[in-house]
This record gives structure tokens, sequence and C-alpha cells, in this order.
């Protein structure tokens, strides 16, 4: 889930590396939260997942910006991880663009492609596909955003050996979590797909394993032997020539993996499924539909016939719930709650 308007349990954590920070400052900072839950009953903030719903903005530069394609760039921001909710892959952040006009103006929810616990970074990956992006790719380093999250269910880490499939943008959540799998040991196998090579996003090693000021983390080198990237692109300008779908029958053929994780188009992710299904490969499915709060206050983002809110319990579900969504590759419903096919 990376734009989830207009479109269209903890981790087991392991490991020496940074990751570990990442697991300290979470538990210590869940632990407060639930201490102060007890201690203050006029609390008004909603608690999902041990962390507070955070309700008020975040007024944030931007600290720096990378052009990933033509139509795709990287916001990254400071984040203090002492002072402020630790982020998990898979869970996303409301971005607040006060600085356009029109349409430009407004406040959507974007997942969170870096978290880097040691250098207090966070990062959000945004393509250009409607008004809203567009204000955002018009903005310069030194520009302010308000953020407020993070919220809903993040990727959890199952197994020793995981499959990653990213279709697209979709690659921005996957970036987050092959670095947390990576951090704690596990041995990844990505899939980044896209239609042309132009637009493919994280498709190389060394994109997961380069640390923000693009100076090799030496801590990261014996990672490498645990990584393989495999791309594909529709028309076969990069790598594989065929969908996502294909590119994962292919490597099935020659690995076997304790889990799998995906994120992109949901005419993939169907698709993705019923292939791992057939494997009896357990996955985590990261959704996107129409969201405007993001507390589960509104209902816009229910999902058929579960009523399940993708902004609390998902946007991750493990594919024993995804069965239960009877929407799932067929439908999801627009501004107004009318469905609108696949």
């Amino acid at each position: 889930m990376v734009i989830l308007v207009n479109n269209n349990s903890n981790s087991s954590i392991k490991g020496n590396s940074s990751i570990n920070n990442y697991s300290n400052i979470y538990n210590n900072n869940n632990n407060n939260n639930n201490n102060n839950n007890n201690n203050n009953n006029n609390n008004n903030n909603n608690n999902f997942n041990g962390f507070k719903a955070i309700n008020s903005y975040k007024i944030l530069e931007i600290k720096d910006i990378i052009h990933e394609t033509k139509s795709i760039k990287t916001f990254i921001f400071d984040w203090d991880m002492k002072e402020l909710p630790i982020p998990k892959p898979g869970q996303f952040l409301m971005i607040w663009n006060f600085n356009g006009l029109g349409d430009e103006l407004d406040e959507k929810p974007m997942s969170i492609s870096k978290i880097d616990a040691e250098n207090n970074l966070i990062a959000i990956t945004v393509k250009l596909i409607g008004p809203f992006t567009k204000g955002l790719h018009k903005l310069f380093v030194g520009d302010k955003l308000g953020l407020r999250g993070p919220y809903g269910n993040g990727f959890r880490l199952k197994g020793e050996k995981i499959l990653a499939i990213g279709g697209g943008v979709g690659m921005a959540p996957i970036s987050a979590f092959v670095k947390m799998a990576l951090a704690s040991g596990k041995e990844v196998n990505v899939i980044s797909a896209s239609q042309t090579k132009d637009e493919l996003l994280f498709s190389k090693n060394d994109d997961f394993l380069y640390v923000y000021d693009n100076n090799f983390d030496e801590n990261e080198l014996n990672k490498s032997e645990n990584l393989n990237v495999y791309t594909c692109t529709d028309d076969g300008s990069c790598g594989f020539r065929g969908f996502a779908t294909h590119r994962a029958l292919d490597v099935l053929k020659y690995n076997d993996y304790d889990s799998a994780v995906v994120c992109g188009p949901e005419i993939m992710m169907k698709g993705i499924f019923d292939i791992l299904e057939n494997e009896a490969i357990p996955a985590q499915y990261s959704f996107e539909r129409y969201m405007k709060c993001a507390l589960g206050i509104c209902g816009q983002c229910c999902v058929d016939k579960t009523g399940w809110r993708i902004c609390v319990e998902g946007p991750v579900f493990d594919s024993s719930d995804v069965n239960q969504i009877i929407e799932f590759g067929k439908y999801h419903r627009n501004s107004s709650g009318a469905k609108e096919h696949y």
C-alpha cells in the first residue's frame, strides 16, 4: 500500500544490526505508551497495536529528495525514534500538503518505504499519478509537510527464507520490510515488477544495502549473500519478460520458501495469491483502498464481507484473512462508496 486514495503483532527480531535499535526503541515506546494509558483514563487517543494513534500533525521539513525514476520520488524526513512512534514496515502515514492549490492541497495516506532507526530517518516513496502527488513532486528540500501516524498493521517476520514481491510503487513498503528481514538474519528473495525498466523501483541489491548518505554500511556487507533480487517487466526491457505472476512461477521452480509478503496492484496480488495458495506458502498482503480518516471512524475503507477497516485491521492481512475478503481481486469502492470492478 503506497497511495491508497483515488485508486485508485510484533515481529520476532534477532541479530545485532540497526534493527536491534529499532526493536529496543519500539519495545520501550510500547511499554511507555501502555503505562501512560494505565495512568491516564482520560487519554482520548486510541491505541492501535501498541501505538497511540497520533491524531496531531508533526510539521516536518523535507530533508532530502531522491529521484528514483522519471515519475517516482522518495521524500526523506527526520523522525525522532525516541520521541515519536516507531513505524513498522507495512504501516502508513497520513501526509498533509498545505503548500499546494486546489486539489494539490489535501491529505492522503502513504506507505513508509524507509525506516532508519540509527539515523532517525523515515521516507515515503511517491509516484506521480494525480493532482495530489503532482503537488508533492513540486516540492523541494526544506519545504514542509504535515505528517501523522504511523497507522495500521505492518508486516511480520515469519520463517527463515522469505519471498518478497512488489509491483510498481508497491515496492515501497517491500523495501522497508526487506531491510528489516535482512537485519534479522533472514534470507530474502525479491521480485521487483514493473511495466517497463524506466519505472522499475528498488530492483538492485544496493537499493536495500546502502544507508542514507550513500556510503556503504560495512555491517551490511555480509547481508548481500542473503539477498537475491529478480526483476521482470511487461515489455521485457529489463530482466524477465512477463508479469510478476510469471516471474513468481519461474522462481518457485528452483526455491522453497517459508513465507511471502506481497504489495502491488490488486489484480497482480490476486494472481500471486492463487499461486502461493497452490504452493501452500503462507503470505501477507498489503491492501489499497480509498481512505479518509485513518482512525477507523469514517468506515470508508471497509471491505466486504468482513467489515474490516484497511486503516486499522489492515493494511496488511495474512492469507487466511484474505480468503474472507470477498471483494479481493474483484472490485473496490470509490470515494462515494460505489463499487468499481477491476
